[in-house]
């Protein structure tokens, strides 16, 4: 964070928690706020705001973690306060806690130095047939090409008119205008598209935008805009099963889980065995 910024950012807090510019000769830090006896040192705030914010940001910023700061503060003491001795003792609570973290690291850092992240295709297609009820579609999924261009281009028309070729020829020339005339366009009449993803780009739900579907085109144009979008869909598939060419980055990801999941499996009989063996478990 810059000076300027860290200078306002102490100031507005001194005056919006009623704090004078009061020095910490412990910490030689400025406190920014307290809670009773608890403060807050403004090297704490400052080390939650990003750098490159503004300087009214980065005081919205630190407001915002001072209350947080002094909301959690404030609910601790009152615990404190009115809670019996017995319902304060969260030792038992911590100590799970630990063994639960530390088990978490231990486990990513075994699962990091062993997991095989190379994935084969005949390995996906292996697992895509054996496994083909984790794919059905939810929502239709599309081929398609598309282009937001302003209504007053001559050669919108022509644009969208000639989206539905399929000649080479043609789409070099719809390229060329489209990279030339249109807010934004994309092909993707040769890989599988979420209708959900499509419809984000029209600012309107699938369901909506599916509806309005006719002869292959998808075209939404509003009395208060500038520009049209329009959509060729050259396929679409509605239900059933996913293409496995759709598919490869969830594929991907199962068999990797799997890997972990063995991994893991194996590790804990390893262990079990090994404090076994050595006498260190023993159940009686």
């Amino acid at each position: 964070m810059h000076k300027t910024a860290k200078y306002i950012i102490t100031i507005a807090l001194m005056i919006v928690t009623g704090c004078d510019a009061i020095q910490s000769f412990i910490h030689d830090d400025k406190v920014v706020a307290r809670v009773g006896k608890h403060k807050l040192y403004q090297s704490e705030v400052s080390a939650y705001i990003p750098s490159d914010v503004s300087a009214a940001d980065s005081t919205n910023l630190a407001l915002q973690y001072i209350n947080s700061w002094a909301t959690d503060i404030i609910f601790c003491d009152m615990a404190q306060a009115q809670l019996s001795k017995a319902e304060r003792d969260v030792s038992a609570e911590l100590e799970a806690y630990k063994r639960d973290l530390l088990r978490f690291r231990y486990e990513q850092r075994f699962v990091s130095d062993r997991l095989d992240t190379l994935v084969t295709e005949d390995q996906m297609l292996n697992f895509y047939e054996k496994h083909k009820n984790l794919f059905v579609l939810d929502r239709p999924i599309m081929k398609v090409r598309f282009v937001d261009i302003y209504k007053n281009v001559e050669q919108k028309d022509r644009i969208i008119r000639m989206m539905s070729s399929n000649k080479p020829k043609d789409m070099e020339e719809v390229e060329g205008l489209a990279n030339k005339y249109a807010i934004r366009y994309f092909d993707k009449s040769y890989e599988w598209m979420d209708a959900a993803v499509l419809a984000r780009e029209f600012g309107i739900d699938y369901g909506e935008m599916l509806s309005r579907m006719k002869q292959s085109y998808i075209i939404v144009e509003s009395e208060d805009v500038s520009d049209v979008k329009a959509a060729y869909v050259r396929e679409i598939r509605r239900s059933g099963v996913a293409p496995f060419d759709f598919c490869t980055d969830r594929i991907r990801e199962y068999i990797l889980s799997g890997r972990k999941h063995d991994l893991l499996v194996a590790l804990e009989q390893s262990l079990l065995k090994g404090a076994s063996d050595d006498g260190q478990f023993v159940i009686y």
